[in-house]
């Protein structure tokens, strides 16, 4: 299978008017698909990752992509631009850069993993503990993760000396330029075995299922992340795992809304409560909380308490406030008896009684600038 047979553009399953960012999501998502390390079920898929790969390096060069529109793959090939790797040298070179590691001698970190987690605001309140199924790669246990079968040799690579590498010569047109690039055999580790393990098929890792216990802290709030160290996908040739990243989605609620660490809360206060004064009660998550809405409040007021918001993830034995807005609610369908009480009541108000200090366009003007 060779991209030098294919169009590139029908590898990467892109338009021929692609720009650089589609091309670029084109092989990452053929990338993810097809590495052998995740793809054991296609027994094609380490052939289709470097067809893939080929097809990226010609279509995310200018000059090389300009070659191959005008001239097809033997303009490449005439314009000196296909570097001699037989096939195999900078495909480390583009799984480096998309995937933060790539082929190289020595031991290499295992990448992260990034799970999201849906969450009631009560139990963001609280904090909970989930159980989280996942799945991860993971050392085999099998061989230990040296990719041998138990019992059996570890040689030298032949292909490379023992070196993890090989050079090539890419031409350009200030002359040759000599490259080193990881071993397509031993992958960069100098070393084979001889007796691939039969689990993994010598890779020394597996990809499998994970359960995990995860502690999620009161207070977190939607988006916001926890790090569990050494939990993300195995290493390799003896490297340190990576690390898992637990990312809070928050529900909305049906009585609170949060801003930072403090809580937002309506509360319906009829008019004649209003004017007179009410004791209210607020289902809290913390149990019921009475708020004393004071006489002669007005449609939007606000009372805060102080303490009882969100605990702060980042602070200590702090928690933000609640505000309570004051919603003042008109009767509706009065009775006759309380018609003639609120027509007895309106024809004794004064206009000096309705001044609320604020007019209703200052109101919305100072609320408006204070967004």
């Amino acid at each position: 299978m060779s991209t030098r047979e294919r169009d590139p553009y029908e590898v990467l399953g892109v338009g021929r008017d692609a720009d650089e960012g589609q091309i670029k999501k084109a092989f990452r998502k053929l990338a993810r698909e097809l590495h052998p390390d995740v793809n054991d079920h296609d027994p094609d898929a380490e052939e289709k990752f470097k067809e893939a790969a080929e097809a990226y390096e010609i279509l995310n060069d200018a000059e090389r992509r300009r070659l191959y529109d005008q001239f097809g793959h033997e303009g490449l090939r005439s314009g000196g631009r296909v570097p001699n790797f037989d096939g195999f040298g900078s495909i480390s070179d583009l799984f480096q850069s998309f995937f933060g590691g790539g082929r190289a001698d020595g031991p290499r970190q295992g990448q992260d993993i990034a799970l999201g987690i849906e969450l009631d605001m009560e139990e963001s309140f609280r904090g909970v503990e989930r159980e989280l199924s996942f799945e991860a790669v993971d050392r085999c246990e099998h061989c230990n993760g040296n990719g041998a079968e138990p019992g059996t040799p570890i040689k030298t690579c032949e292909r490379c000396g023992g070196q993890g590498v090989l050079q090539g010569v890419q031409r350009t047109p200030l002359g040759d330029i000599v490259r080193q690039v990881a071993c397509d055999v031993c992958d960069g580790d100098g070393r084979v075995a001889e007796t691939p393990c039969e689990t993994c098929d010598g890779r020394g890792r597996h990809v499998g299922t994970r359960d995990l216990k995860v502690e999620i802290p009161a207070g977190i709030d939607n988006g916001q992340r926890v790090r569990i160290a050494g939990r993300g996908h195995a290493g390799e040739r003896g490297g340190p795992p990576g690390d898992l990243y637990v990312v809070a989605q928050i529900r909305p609620d049906s009585r609170f809304m949060r801003d930072g660490d403090d809580l937002y809360v309506a509360v319906d206060v009829g008019s004649p409560h209003a004017v007179l004064g009410v004791t209210k009660t607020i289902e809290h998550f913390d149990g019921p909380l009475e708020v004393k809405v004071k006489p002669g409040s007005q449609p939007g007021d606000i009372i805060t308490i102080r303490g009882k918001g969100m605990p702060s993830v980042r602070r200590r034995r702090h928690h933000g406030d609640l505000h309570v807005v004051v919603n003042v609610v008109v009767l509706k369908k009065p009775t006759k008896e309380q018609k003639k009480l609120l027509q007895e009541l309106a024809d004794s108000i004064t206009p000096d009684q309705l001044d609320v200090g604020e007019s209703l366009t200052d109101r919305l003007r100072r609320l408006l600038l204070a967004r």
